[in-house]
């Protein structure tokens, strides 16, 4: 339920799988659209790719060398890239399901899917359309513009502002020779006002717009994972890392530990959160710096495993990890 990049990918990983397996987009095919910046790393995503026959080259956008960053207090500072693109996220989502059964158009009723399947996986994203409410959520709203540039682009590589209190950040991201993807997400919903003010300094004409929440909690609240014959996979059950409001790389980590335990669920749910249990503490610390209640000094053992988490996997996250960097954050 639901053909984003979760629903997308699994499709694919199950297409040639002893499962007869159907795809279900609410929207028309014409409609079917991908929300929210297309920002990954490129290693990682070549290797999803590859499971499925797919070469990620062939979606390729624009392989970032540098991000620039300005802090609210004007500190600007650059973090060297190693992997950080962009690509066609739609394209590919697209491509994932070419040749699979998928009915567009139609979010079928809970009753119905339960009498006509034996599993319901619920791609739903935010929405969470099968899966119960969650009591406690904590999500950014966020808003975007596809942008076209005559002339030079504002920026040449990737580029953010971190909002106050770490409450959310704007972004740039290039999508080749002409255009960008600008927008922000912010809990204090500034993140409209940033997306225009630096497309009346920079110019561009939109070509696209866009606007969704994301969800920052993690899989630690956000069960139940399974109830029924419903099981969530991806933002439906929180897997995104709420420092970089990052979702498609652990949206579809989260596909391939459904795949190793889909026939045991209890298996899947401990899977799950073991394989996020640090995004907990990342949220922790960006929650506290949202409300005001952030001290370094009480929280440094969390910042320091952050810091270690995040080295250790330089490679994933695409980027040169610094201790001075995120104490920059920490600390605006």
């Amino acid at each position: 339920m639901g053909m984003g990049v979760a629903g997308s990918y699994l499709m694919a990983r199950l297409k040639n799988s002893e499962h007869e397996v159907v795809g279900y987009e609410r929207n028309t095919e014409d409609r079917h659209d991908s929300i929210c910046a297309w920002g990954t790393i490129k290693p990682v995503l070549t290797n999803f790719c590859k499971k499925v026959g797919r070469d990620f080259d062939d979606f390729l956008i624009h392989d970032g060398k540098t991000m620039h960053v300005k802090m609210n207090d004007n500190t600007k500072f650059d973090i060297g890239l190693h992997g950080l693109c962009t690509y066609d996220k739609l394209a590919l989502i697209k491509d994932f399901i070419k040749d699979c059964k998928v009915v567009y158009g139609e979010s079928p009723k809970l009753e119905y899917l339960e009498k006509e399947y034996d599993m319901i996986v619920d791609c739903t994203g935010f929405h969470r359309v099968y899966l119960p409410k969650l009591e406690k959520d904590f999500f950014l709203p966020t808003y975007e513009y596809k942008v076209e540039y005559e002339n030079k682009l504002p920026y040449d590589d990737f580029y953010i502002e971190p909002f106050p209190g770490m409450s959310g950040y704007f972004w740039y991201f290039p999508l080749g020779k002409k255009w960008a993807h600008i927008g922000a997400g912010d809990y204090m919903k500034n993140h409209i006002k940033a997306t225009d003010e630096f497309l009346k300094k920079h110019g561009g004409k939109v070509i696209a717009t866009k606007g969704r929440p994301i969800r920052l909690a993690t899989p630690g609240n956000c069960k139940p994972f399974y109830k029924g014959k419903v099981v969530g996979v991806g933002e439906s059950i929180g897997t995104v890392y709420a420092l970089l409001g990052e979702g498609i790389i652990p949206s579809m980590q989260c596909v391939e530990i459904f795949l190793d335990n889909m026939n045991d669920l209890a298996a899947y749910e401990k899977a799950v959160m073991e394989h996020y249990k640090v995004y907990d503490k990342v949220f922790k610390f960006v929650r506290k710096k949202i409300h005001k209640e952030f001290n370094i000094i009480k929280s440094i053992s969390d910042v320091i495993s952050i810091y270690r988490y995040m080295k250790k996997n330089e490679d994933r996250f695409g980027m040169e990890i610094k201790m001075a960097d995120l104490m920059k954050v920490a600390k605006a």
